[in-house]
């Protein structure tokens, strides 16, 4: 059987990358992987078992008794958590904002390396996250990286967390999101930013069909 692609989507939050994967993914028949959800079920297991992110002993253990498992019901890629389903407790900006930060510790990353690249492993599978073409998938097939202004993407996102019924502030997002940016760019390991051999697409003043279909037209495929 001829080997699936990977294809890797990396970018900053708000920039689109989640749903667009999705569609590219669907389009495709192939496997989804939102790279983000494996970090926000560690940082959720934080938040539970009251651990500090610079307690590497604590840590370590906490990482061997941790079992994530990603399972798509109807469609829709749900997270487990020691059998727990945390799909809709992983989407908040706390969670988000501590994921965003333990995601700089070596333990943490290589600890959730494994399970990616074994996700990876046979092709057939679109990558959404921010070291995807550049660390954990280095060899894949198409890389794009999706970006977009500060105030797009805290829109987007504000209406994201809108249409799930949270009760948020628009400025509040926008700061989360800055501090979220800040967090991503500087951390030592893995650190995001657009890099050689990406395509960049700045999904600023696109719709979201549009980025997917110059994403389908540029890996050879037409919707």
């Amino acid at each position: 059987m001829k080997r699936g692609l990977i294809i890797t989507v990396d970018g900053p939050a708000g920039a689109g990358k989640s749903t667009v994967s999705k569609m590219l993914a669907q389009l495709l028949s192939y496997i989804y992987l939102d790279t983000g959800a494996l970090y926000r079920a560690v940082a959720y297991k934080f938040l539970i078992d009251n651990t500090a992110p610079d307690d590497e002993k604590a840590l370590s253990e906490l990482l061997m008794r941790m079992s994530i498992s990603l399972k798509n019901k109807h469609g829709t890629l749900n997270v487990f958590v020691n059998g727990e389903n945390v799909t809709d407790k992983i989407r908040n900006e706390k969670i988000g904002l501590l994921a965003s930060r333990i995601s700089a510790i070596a333990l943490v990353r290589a600890s959730l390396l494994s399970i990616q690249r074994n996700v990876g492993k046979r092709g057939g599978i679109v990558a959404e996250g921010r070291d995807m073409g550049t660390v954990v998938f280095p060899d894949a097939d198409y890389k794009f990286y999706l970006e977009a202004s500060v105030d797009v993407r805290a829109r987007r996102r504000y209406n994201e967390l809108c249409m799930r019924g949270s009760n948020v502030d628009y400025d509040e997002v926008e700061r989360d999101l800055i501090v979220r940016d800040r967090q991503d760019r500087e951390r030592e390991i893995a650190p995001l930013k657009a890099f050689d051999g990406a395509t960049i697409i700045d999904s600023t003043h696109m719709t979201i069909s549009e980025v997917v279909e110059k994403m389908m037209s540029l890996i050879g495929v037409r919707k």
